[in-house]
């Protein structure tokens, strides 16, 4: 049975609670979501796009940490706290990939931790 493998950069933000960046088991790595900070700043920007970009940009870092990139993302989750941003955000999204997009999921919440508009978790294949 293989173990767990911990995965962390700095070149992501650093988790902001009790979990890690992501997590590889066997040829599976699970990304956890992913706020919009800047990792050398540690500060986001107000835009939605941008917040977008900067997680996309956090899961690719942390990604490359494991060996991975984005063409072998199977899933991504989006949490938003308004749909009415749904454009923007799924315009800044689709950019990162060249096709054969991953499976995924796009919920409104009430809110996101530290006030972010916008939170994306990856799952992806080593």
């Amino acid at each position: 049975m293989s173990k767990k493998n911990i995965i962390s950069t700095p070149n992501a933000p650093a988790a902001i609670g009790p979990y890690s960046q992501a997590v590889q088991h066997g040829d599976t790595i699970y990304v956890s979501g992913q706020l919009p900070l800047n990792p050398e700043t540690k500060e986001m920007d107000d835009d939605v796009s941008v917040q977008t970009e900067q997680s996309m940009n956090n899961i690719k870092a942390i990604l490359k940490e494991a060996g991975s990139s984005m063409e072998q993302v199977v899933r991504c989750g989006i949490f938003v706290t308004d749909l009415a941003d749904f454009a923007a955000i799924n315009d800044m999204y689709a950019s990162f990939f060249t096709g054969n997009y991953p499976a995924r999921a796009t919920v409104q919440v009430a809110a996101l931790p530290l006030g972010a508009k916008v939170e994306i978790d990856a799952i992806a294949m080593a």
